[in-house]
């Protein structure tokens, strides 16, 4: 029987993507039967960003680890956190968590080095745009993160903020993104990061003239494998 999925939940919208990409790829690998069974637990999504807010990651890492406990006693094996900002905070759930953590930096890191990108680019919130959320663990790689000017950052973090977490997608928004993307492209981007869990909502591979990599996508992904063998929680890319 495929191991238990844990979901960690903080945004609405990206905790709802996650879940349901663990269950299209369950049946494009598994076909119609032998799924996972997947539980998810959610803190407040206000107490995470209060947290973050104040820069108390102590707290975030708190909220996790209460999710990872009350997952294991509901029979999930392993957790997983569909946010890109709270993977800052998954170290120190560790340690007061009773089962193991997937996360996706990880995954994304593997990702493009598998595919031997030297430069990538970097969209999402402005804190993982600025922070080492993906920028480290690329780094040691030896790829390049680049990430967008200042202004169009501001405008790619309000609409994260304002629309994307509400599930609002505006066809402006859009096409603003995709604009930015394009810039990332000229300046010798060769994949671009879609560092927010909503962001397949407004961004989709078709869309763009560069590949481009979804750390929900691969989470989910990555869970699935784990799930059912083909992965090790232990693996590190």
């Amino acid at each position: 029987m495929p191991k238990h999925i844990g979901i960690a939940a903080v945004s609405p919208e990206g905790s709802a993507l996650c879940y349901r990409e663990i269950y299209r790829h369950a049946g494009r690998i598994l076909g119609d039967t032998g799924h996972p069974r997947v539980t998810l637990h959610n803190e407040p999504f206000e107490d995470y960003m209060a947290a973050v807010l104040r820069d108390d990651w102590t707290a975030v890492g708190a909220l996790l680890a209460r999710s990872a406990r009350l997952l294991a006693r509901a029979g999930a094996e392993f957790a997983i956190v569909p946010d890109n900002v709270m993977q800052h905070a998954v170290h120190l759930a560790e340690t007061d968590s009773p089962i193991p953590w997937l996360t996706m930096t990880d995954l994304v890191a593997e990702a493009i080095s598998a595919e031997n990108r030297s430069t990538v680019g970097l969209i999402g919130t402005r804190m993982v745009m600025t922070g080492s959320t993906y920028q480290t663990h690329l780094g040691i790689r030896g790829v390049k993160v680049v990430i967008p000017k200042e202004e169009d950052a501001e405008d790619i973090d309000a609409i994260i903020f304002r629309e994307l977490v509400y599930g609002v997608v505006r066809p402006e928004s859009r096409k603003r993104v995709l604009g930015v993307i394009d810039q990332l492209r000229e300046r010798g981007c060769e994949g671009v990061i879609l560092g927010c869990s909503e962001g397949s909502l407004l961004v989709s591979p078709t869309d763009c003239e560069v590949p481009v990599y979804d750390p929900n996508g691969l989470l989910a992904l990555g869970a699935i494998q784990c799930a059912i063998g083909e992965r090790s929680l232990d693996q590190n890319p």
